[in-house]
């Protein structure tokens, strides 16, 4: 058994966040979910994260969601407790300043699939399945998943995969919208993940958060509110020393060296 349910790996301004249960197939045990907030709460009081990539051990599983051996033996009452710990310890994964990208290993069942639902974006390797299976268990999906997943592909799509519980190759989760991109089994996935990534965690600090508060933005705000708040964090990239630098960088074709200023 592991003895830390989650790993933490640093590569400059990249946190690499691994699931580490193999043996539960990742699965979200309370452990697992309260190191997950711990997590958190590490990487967002530190400045220097750009990004943070969310996969699990092995190639069989990203998280297969609620540990259902240990669910078996909970009240109805922990339960729910466990549903408010996945708003209160999971919530970080879509309001962090830094982007969250979720590299999907293997099968990402109900809360794993919700869990990466949570992620600005994801990315899958090629042998990877998905599904939301709670229905068929006389629940729901109840860590967010019926709102992520209605808002990022549509209600009808949506209703799909929540009413059948039927399973997902990359192929068509990519062609849903479910998945940014899609790697080969050849490749490294979280090798090919960070190569991927690389443009967001070296481009302009100031500019690279504005960006994303704002997209994220889109999702609730009405139109004219939505464009006040992107001219709003247009100023504070207009502000900034690395804007100046990116003009300097272009008349002096080389390439610039964003401090975050």
């Amino acid at each position: 058994m592991s003895e830390e349910p989650v790993h933490v790996e640093r590569r400059a301004g990249i946190a690499i966040v691994t699931l580490d249960r193999p043996e539960r197939m990742n699965a979200l045990s309370w452990a697992t979910v309260r190191r997950l907030g711990e997590v958190g709460q590490e990487l967002s009081a530190d400045p220097s994260v750009r990004v943070c990539v969310l996969t699990g051990t092995g190639e069989k599983a990203f998280c297969a969601g609620a540990d259902l051996k240990e669910r078996q033996g909970m009240s109805r009452a922990q339960v729910r407790d466990m549903l408010t710990a996945y708003r209160t310890d999971l919530g970080w994964l879509g309001r962090s300043e830094f982007v969250t990208v979720a590299a999907i290993n293997g099968v990402a069942l109900g809360g794993g699939l919700e869990l990466a639902l949570s992620c600005d974006l994801r990315c899958a390797a090629a042998h990877a399945t998905l599904r939301l299976p709670e229905t068929s268990l006389a629940i729901i999906p109840g860590a967010g998943g019926t709102q992520r997943i209605a808002r990022l592909i549509g209600e009808a799509r949506a209703l799909d995969l929540v009413l059948t519980g039927r399973r997902l190759g990359t192929t068509e989760a990519l062609a849903l919208g479910l998945l940014n991109r899609v790697v080969p089994d050849s490749e490294s996935l979280l090798e090919s993940t960070l190569t991927w990534l690389e443009p967001v965690a070296e481009g302009a600090p100031i500019a690279q958060r504005a960006a994303l508060l704002a997209v994220r933005a889109a999702r609730t705000l009405p139109l004219e509110e939505g464009l006040s708040y992107e001219r709003e964090l247009y100023e504070r990239c207009l502000e900034s020393e690395d804007r100046d630098e990116a003009l300097r960088a272009i008349a002096e074709k080389r390439k610039p060296n964003f401090v975050g200023k």
